[in-house]
């Protein structure tokens, strides 16, 4: 992380300034990048290896939910409620009957194997994801095979603990603040607060994810670290109204069972993990294209294209 001659106000405002693009001309900037950088196939990739870690992430939560004993039921209820919210719901049935499969045929230590596979067949995903990201920058890898083997991997880890964090806060910090508030006498408010408070704390944590794969993917010089950059809320935002467009569409015009059957709710599945990766791929087009920008109007140290270093 390169040290700014800017103070922290100045660098924010050149950052939502969007480089001194307006939201129009960030757009098309965007617009043609997908095509350049051949985004609509490079989110293919990466919805296979999500689907290749996924199983294997929940069987770990649900493993990880039974350090709980006398909640472990309860959170394992919770966490599959809150899937369905966001899964389509013939991709959630697909996935809730997958994890009953698998539970029922796997102990704990082979389980534990094929997370850290799955680990190191997911980091396979964020390569390619670093490597979309080089493209967007306009720059070439220059780091070994091994080192950007290690920050994908890094990267996965990293993810994984984020996102298993917000989903302890939203999944186990509720049933904390009942038991402190029954012990302490609290009234009803604080309570009621804090339930209100996890979800933007939840959001952030997954903010940072996208902020995390921005910042150390890319193979760039001099990167100033942000919490939350334009192209993660994007992202964010972008993935969340995505999921809830797909489930209002299969809700009134599911083709995809009627037009494969069973296979339908795989398909669907793969269609959510697509929209996923092109979330996280569109966050990185326009981080890219606010840095170029900035560069051409004269930000001392944003970096124009097939830059590494200002």
């Amino acid at each position: 992380m390169a040290e700014s001659v800017l103070s922290t106000k100045q660098q924010l405002k050149s950052l939502w300034a969007l480089g001194g693009l307006s939201p129009r001309q960030l757009t098309k900037c965007v617009w043609q990048g997908i095509d350049q950088d051949d985004l609509v196939n490079r989110a293919s990739e990466l919805a296979y290896n999500f689907l290749l870690a996924l199983f294997p992430l929940i069987l770990f939560l649900l493993s990880f939910f039974g350090l709980f004993a006398s909640r472990a039921t309860e959170l394992q209820n919770d966490l599959l409620f809150s899937l369905a919210r966001v899964l389509p719901p013939a991709a959630f049935q697909l996935l809730r009957t997958t994890i009953d499969e698998v539970t029922k045929s796997n102990g704990g230590g082979r389980l534990t194997f094929s997370i850290v596979i799955v680990l190191w067949l997911a980091s396979g995903g964020m390569s390619s994801m670093i490597s979309t990201l080089n493209g967007a920058y306009g720059v070439r890898e220059g780091r070994s095979w091994i080192k950007v083997r290690a920050i994908s991997l890094g990267l996965t880890l990293s993810i994984s603990i984020l996102v298993i964090s917000a989903l302890a806060l939203t999944l186990i910090s509720g049933h904390v603040v009942d038991f402190v508030g029954s012990r302490l006498g609290l009234g009803a408010l604080p309570v009621v607060a804090w339930k209100l408070l996890q979800w933007p704390l939840a959001l952030f944590f997954i903010v940072s994810c996208f902020s995390m794969v921005y910042f150390y993917g890319p193979d760039l010089k001099e990167q100033h670290w942000y919490w939350i950059t334009p192209g993660s809320v994007v992202g964010v935002l972008l993935w969340i109204v995505a999921s809830f467009a797909i489930r209002a569409y299969l809700h009134f015009f599911n083709t995809y069972s009627k037009t494969y059957g069973s296979l339908g709710a795989v398909i669907i599945l793969l269609l959510w993990l697509y929209v996923t990766g092109f979330a996280f791929l569109i966050g990185g087009e326009i981080n890219a294209k606010i840095e170029h920008a900035a560069a051409k109007h004269g930000h001392p140290e944003a970096k124009e294209a097939g830059q590494k270093a200002a």
